[in-house]
């Protein structure tokens, strides 16, 4: 099975709920994903630690861009 087999089979709503969550997560005091991007525009993001947190916190966001790409594409 291909990964964009298993990328098609996610429903919208869970992936959208999940890039929400994710994007958000932790709410207070700030959401990680703002933090890590901010520490990547300053070149403050070196530590591997932060490096995982960006990638972990954006995977939802990107897979659902990835599945609206190949959803218009099928068209």
């Amino acid at each position: 099975m291909k990964i964009f087999d298993i990328i098609d089979k996610i429903p919208y709503p869970a992936l959208i709920l999940a890039a929400i969550l994710m994007g958000l997560a932790p709410f207070f005091p700030m959401p990680h994903l703002y933090e890590k991007l901010l520490m990547l525009k300053k070149g403050l993001l070196r530590k591997p630690i932060d490096i995982f947190d960006l990638f972990f916190h954006s995977a939802p966001i990107l897979i659902l861009i990835l599945k609206i790409i190949r959803d218009s594409l099928k068209r």
